[in-house]
């Protein structure tokens, strides 16, 4: 008994520590050794799945309120952003401009770094925003646009483990490095729980096609960035996750 209730205490502390991670909400965890945010990331697409449902609150909210479809889809991505304090678009602006404006791998990974965002940057935003609220537009009505979200948010959120598992580090002394890569088991974890949200959210068929075309933009995203810098940054695993919640959300509102 004693060893199941250390095991469930350890479960919710790498469930606290992912949130953290994930988002700027006030979680109170202690300072993650080097490999705890590896070992954690099983909890990846369930800390995605709150954020998912928190913007189908806001979209469901606004939709009732009156406010149109594209103001709704607008207000749903802002309630995503203030939980995470933009943290997956800001990567997505960075690895943007790093990939696209550096001339080798030094500078690219000097450029990921700067805090100042670049002409790459900024129409990588202007894309992500975009084709997001351009598809929850097109989901008819607010409850198949939350349960979008909450698939989109997910399944994102549950590649990234993957992501850290088969690539390694593009620095030494980045994020990357400090959270270490994640074992078999939390990787496993965590694309099951990513392929169940998705499946049950979005069902069968839009389910399984949303998370091979997602799976296959962040893999040619991955390949990419092997081959450009050598790996993965935090950078690169943030636009991992905008570049699997687009194509989740574009799947999801095909017709």
């Amino acid at each position: 008994m004693v060893a199941a209730m250390a095991m469930r205490a350890g479960i919710f502390e790498q469930f606290l520590l992912a949130t953290a991670v994930l988002t700027r909400l006030p979680v109170a965890v202690a300072a993650p050794e080097k490999g705890a945010v590896a070992a954690a990331s099983w909890a990846f697409p369930a800390v995605g799945a709150g954020i998912g449902m928190t913007a189908a609150i806001a979209l469901f909210v606004a939709s009732t309120c009156g406010f149109g479809a594209a103001t709704a889809a607008l207000l749903a991505l802002v309630a995503a952003g203030l939980i995470t304090g933009a943290l997956h678009e800001d990567g997505l602006a960075d690895t943007a401009d790093g990939l696209g404006g550096g001339r080798d791998r030094d500078e690219k990974l000097a450029i990921m770094r700067d805090s100042r965002q670049g002409t790459y940057g900024i129409l990588a935003l202007i894309l992500s925003i975009g084709l997001r609220a351009t598809a929850l537009t097109s989901i008819p009505g607010p409850i198949e646009g939350g349960l979008a979200l909450i698939a989109a948010h997910a399944a994102s959120r549950a590649f990234l483990a993957p992501a850290m598992f088969l690539l390694r580090p593009a620095r030494e002394d980045g994020l990357g490095a400090m959270a270490g890569t994640p074992g078999r088991t939390p990787t496993l974890v965590a694309a099951a729980i990513g392929i169940f949200l998705a499946i049950g959210m979005l069902g069968p068929l839009r389910g399984v096609v949303a998370l091979v075309l997602s799976g296959l933009a962040v893999a040619a995203t991955a390949a990419l960035a092997r081959r450009q810098i050598g790996g993965y940054t935090g950078d690169v695993l943030g636009a991992f996750q905008q570049i699997g919640e687009i194509v989740m959300l574009l799947v999801a509102a095909a017709r």
